[in-house]
C-alpha cells in the first residue's frame, strides 16, 4: 500500500529514522524489515510508522523530508488528527522517492 513517512535528511543526503534506530541509513528502493526496538521514552509500537497522507502537524519539518513508501504486512492504528490520523504499522517497507 502506498503511504508516507517523515524521515531525517542528513547533510550527506542519506535518509534516517527520526527517533528510534536513528543511526540506521534508509536506502531508497530496497525492502526493509521492521526491527522491534524498546525505546526508553517512547511507547513501544513495532513496525515502520507510516501515514496515509504526508501530514503530521505534531512533527516539525526542519532537516526532514517526506518520502513516499510502499508498505506490506501492516496493521492500522487510529491516532488523533494532530498526529496524522491513520497510521500504518508495517512489518515491511520500501522508500519509493522523496517528495
Amino acid at each position: 500500500m502506498k503511504s508516507y513517512k517523515l524521515v531525517k535528511q542528513r547533510k550527506d543526503g542519506s535518509l534516517g529514522s527520526l527517533f528510534v534506530d536513528a543511526s540506521r541509513k534508509l536506502p531508497i528502493g530496497e525492502w526493509m524489515e521492521a526491527i522491534n526496538h524498546r525505546p526508553r521514552k517512547l511507547k513501544e509500537r513495532k513496525g515502520w510508522h507510516c501515514l496515509t497522507s504526508p501530514h503530521a502537524p505534531h512533527l516539525g519539518t526542519r532537516g526532514r523530508v517526506w518520502v513516499e513508501v510502499e508498505c506490506e504486512d501492516f496493521t492500522i492504528m487510529q491516532r488523533p488528527e494532530i498526529q496524522g490520523g491513520v497510521w500504518l504499522l508495517a512489518n515491511r517497507m520500501r522508500i519509493i522517492k522523496a517528495l
